[in-house]
């Protein structure tokens, strides 16, 4: 059995996601963490109401990666999962689980990513660019935003009558679709 951690700073969609998607399937992984930078995200919540522990590391300590190492071998955590996290995951995180951590972008990168590229900033900048189609990435993470291996993408089309909301809407659709059953395939699951 490998032990996922899902990192999370919002409200959790995509986390109560994946964790309601492992917890109905017989599999080779279970959430068993989830680490959030923000006490009043609604993610708190939601792992709650599963029954997945979640501890809140506020950004400082989050920056100690010796800190965030400590927790991830306490919990014999294999896989890691960021799911709406904005904290840059530190350099000795990233090297310790190289290959074992992902992401979910919200668009079709290399368009529309990097720093300072999430949530809503992301549908706003699709839809002022006047591009037809956006999606979602699931990528490996490395030391940079938004640059590691591709592994999936998905896409919808983009209107010119959509705004930065229909954006959203459509883009999460693809992500509560997808991105659990592709944690599972990438890690054999």
């Amino acid at each position: 059995m490998k032990n996922i951690a899902i990192f999370a700073s919002g409200e959790g969609t995509n986390a109560e996601s994946i964790i309601t998607y492992f917890q109905q399937r017989e599999s080779m992984g279970s959430v068993t963490l989830v680490i959030t930078n923000r006490d009043d995200a609604g993610v708190v919540r939601r792992a709650a109401a599963l029954g997945v522990e979640c501890l809140i590391v506020p950004r400082d300590e989050f920056k100690d990666s010796a800190t965030v190492l400590k927790i991830l071998e306490l919990y014999k955590i294999d896989i890691i999962v960021l799911a709406g996290f904005l904290l840059m995951i530190p350099p000795a995180l990233v090297d310790r689980y190289r290959g074992s951590i992902v992401n979910i972008h919200p668009a079709l990168l290399p368009a529309f990513g990097g720093k300072g590229m999430y949530g809503r900033h992301v549908h706003e900048a699709v839809v002022a660019s006047g591009a037809t189609e956006t999606g979602i990435t699931i990528h490996h993470v490395n030391e940079q935003y938004d640059d590691g291996d591709i592994i999936f993408q998905a896409s919808v089309p983009v209107f010119p009558t959509d705004t930065p909301d229909n954006v959203a809407i459509k883009v999460r659709a693809l992500e509560l679709t997808h991105f659990a059953p592709v944690i599972a395939r990438t890690f054999d699951l």
